[in-house]
């Protein structure tokens, strides 16, 4: 079949671009696609983003509106209404639904109102509106209504609001003017008239047959504003469109054109090729078949009850405006707000509310989560070793936390450990120059030196709690602790033996007694020897390593030492609870005279302080989350070592410095039960 060419001068469907459906057809005025693109950005210039849309329900009002709709969402703005109003004025329900659409809008609160409509159905809502008492509105329109006659002559239309509108951007016709003036003289000429009877004769047609009697009363004056408009260079472009592609294909020169059949589909590819001069312009067909020539932006502007179209922008795929020039209804003239959202600044996110999926609040992220440009309508959370504060667009990395050496507090703590290990180097000496003394000997003798060393030791782990921990470092300190305490209270094991002995069992004392003394160091060692089975598990069923925590401090990792098996734990840690526990039930309910020197005493509060302390660590301990937790481990290790040396070694010292002539065998000898009778008599 064969194609007819067809070229419109009105059709701006955007149906009509798709070339494969209409392969013959052309226009020579821009698709509604641009008018609608044209739309937007004058909205997204003022910043309206809360509007109502009005189509009349024809093919251009759903095209237009269906195309905005489509549009306004993926540019952000709200449609709060959209509704369709009625063409035909004899609809029964035409008034029912331009009140019913009125109403609508003034529920929304809307600023703004884009009507894509023709003449008279705009005329009408226009009416209604004005009416009902509709407040002013920015009334965005198309030139399908924007410079008919019929609309801006409507009473009181000021007080609709303000008016701005596109219109097809389109040069004037040379001559057209004067060619209707002449025209319309000759109308008024019998000859002429007699002429185009003649000629409607010979064409079959019966159109002049009736007088148009309210014809006779129009002047040039009165059709002389429509001359000018903009639907009268579309027409001359679209036959010179025609003429340009017959003349090229029939090959014509300047001079003459040969005479050649030419068919309709023929003309189809020079319609696409070259561009045609009209008038001094240029024109080419678009690969849809359009000539979009721009839009220029048309401001409603009245001077003493005078309509005048001011131009104040134009558009050419973007959209340039003299803001100055437009007189808004407002009282300062500017611009009046619309939207039912702001803007969202870096860091907050879209947070929807009410029923409108394209309305929403601006809240900011929370802390470790970050706001992406992917995904705007909610925040991001941070890996688990980074960080950001509330309203951010990125995460940062964790420092890492643990207790520094010039932290005030590891300062703090590192001079008392080196104070207390000083003092227990001190109580050494003295104990070692005066090893053969009644006191000393009574006190452990050389295994109180022992027990002292261990306490240095002790006191010098609190190193391994400070600095970057390691997982070797994790185990050292569990291991270290434990066995430093065990040789101290085993030494404690073996005096609390021998005064248990004394004290409990005196008849069979004598015997037992030299047994203890003569293998103290075994005990030590068997003791010892225990604790390293138990720490020799501790590392194979899984030593403290290092872990990172990520939950307990907001913007910082804190590096801990974790426990990985806590029966084992318990079981080398219960261990010197046990030896400490056996050691209290063998010396805390032993009395002496205040004539002789109680050292269970000593004993049994410096196992009192252990324990003590032991449960101040654990309640700390488990609800610390910071540096902190190493640092109640450094106290725990330090009070415990300050108690066994406050309990039971500086009394000695007190006594063997200020009170040497109490340093004697009868002061110092065991404790033993005296007998009923002593007491009696």
């Amino acid at each position: 079949f064969s194609l007819t060419l067809q070229v419109s001068y009105g059709g701006s469907s955007e149906q009509l671009s798709n070339t494969e459906l209409f392969p013959s057809f052309y226009r020579t005025v821009p698709s509604d696609k641009n008018l609608v693109e044209a739309v937007v950005q004058l909205l997204n210039k003022f910043g309206w983003n809360w509007i109502a849309s009005i189509g009349s329900d024809d093919e251009y009002g759903r095209g237009a509106q269906g195309q905005f709709s489509s549009m306004a969402g993926d540019h952000n703005i709200c449609i709060a209404f959209e509704g369709l109003i009625p063409t035909d004025p004899a609809d029964p329900r035409v008034t029912t639904r331009l009140e019913d659409t009125i109403t609508a809008i003034n529920k929304t609160n809307v600023s703004v109102i884009v009507l894509f409509a023709h003449s008279k159905p705009a005329q009408a809502l226009l009416r209604h509106s004005i009416r009902m008492g509709l407040s002013k509105k920015v009334w965005i329109g198309t030139e399908a209504w924007m410079l008919s006659d019929t609309a801006a002559s409507i009473p009181n239309i000021q007080s609709i609001g303000t008016v701005l509108g596109f219109i097809m951007k389109a040069g004037t016709v040379p001559g057209f003017q004067n060619y209707i003036a002449n025209l319309f003289t000759s109308v008024q000429q019998e000859k002429f008239c007699q002429e185009s009877r003649e000629m409607a004769q010979l064409l079959g047609s019966d159109t002049l047959q009736t007088r148009c009697e309210p014809c006779d009363h129009v002047s040039m004056d009165d059709i002389r504003p429509t001359l000018s408009l903009f639907q009268v260079q579309p027409v001359y472009v679209a036959v010179y469109s025609v003429a340009h592609a017959l003349h090229r294909a029939l090959g014509c020169t300047h001079r003459a054109c040969p005479t050649a059949p030419i068919r309709s589909w023929q003309l189809l590819h020079f319609m696409n090729t070259l561009p045609f001069q009209v008038n001094g312009q240029s024109f080419r067909f678009d690969e849809s078949h359009g000539t979009n020539t721009g839009y220029k932006l048309i401001f409603w502007s009245w001077e003493n009850s005078s309509l005048t179209y001011l131009p104040v922008g134009d558009y050419e795929g973007s959209l340039n405006i003299n803001s100055s020039l437009i007189r808004f209804h407002t009282a300062d003239q500017k611009e009046p707000t619309s939207e039912c959202f702001r803007q969202c600044k870096p860091g907050q996110f879209r947070e929807l509310k009410g029923y409108h999926l394209c309305c929403y609040d601006c809240t900011d992220c929370p802390e470790n989560t970050f706001w992406s440009h992917e995904d705007s309508s909610g925040c991001s959370p941070c890996q688990a070793q980074q960080w950001s504060p509330a309203r951010s667009t990125q995460c940062l990395e964790r420092s890492e936390h643990y207790l520094l050496w010039s932290h005030p507090l590891a300062l703090a703590l590192l001079a008392l450990m080196a104070t207390t290990a000083a003092l227990a180097c001190l109580t050494a000496l003295l104990f070692l120059k005066n090893l053969e003394t009644p006191l000393v000997r009574a006190s452990g003798g050389r295994l109180s030196l022992f027990a002292l060393l261990a306490l240095v030791l002790l006191c010098l782990s609190c190193c391994l709690y400070v600095g970057k921990p390691s997982d070797e470092l994790c185990a050292a300190q569990q291991l270290v602790h434990a066995l430093c305490l065990t040789a101290c209270f085993s030494t404690f094991l073996v005096k609390s033996l021998e005064i248990t002995l004394l004290t409990e069992f005196p008849r069979c004392a004598p015997s037992l007694l030299h047994w203890v003394t003569q293998r103290a160091w075994l005990l030590v060692a068997l003791c010892l020897l225990t604790e390293c089975c138990l720490c020799f598990c501790y590392l194979c069923l899984g030593p403290d390593s290092l872990v990172a925590d990520y939950k307990s401090l907001p913007r910082e990792v804190l590096l801990v030492c974790h426990t990985q098996s806590w029966g084992a734990f318990v079981l080398m840690h219960g261990y010197n609870g046990c030896l400490a526990f056996v050691c209290f039930l063998g010396t805390f309910m032993v009395e002496t005279s205040g004539k002789k020197y109680n050292i269970a005493r000593g004993i049994t509060f410096a196992i009192l302080i252990y324990f003590i302390t032991c449960i101040f660590f654990v309640a700390f301990f488990a609800t610390l989350k910071t540096v902190l937790r190493s640092v109640t481990q450094i106290c725990t290790i330090l009070t415990t070592s300050l108690g066994i040396l406050g309990a039971y070694y500086i009394p000695k010292c007190y006594i063997i410095l200020l009170k040497p002539d109490l340093n004697t065998e009868d002061y110092c000898q065991y404790p033993t039960r005296e007998k009923p009778e002593e007491d009696s008599a």
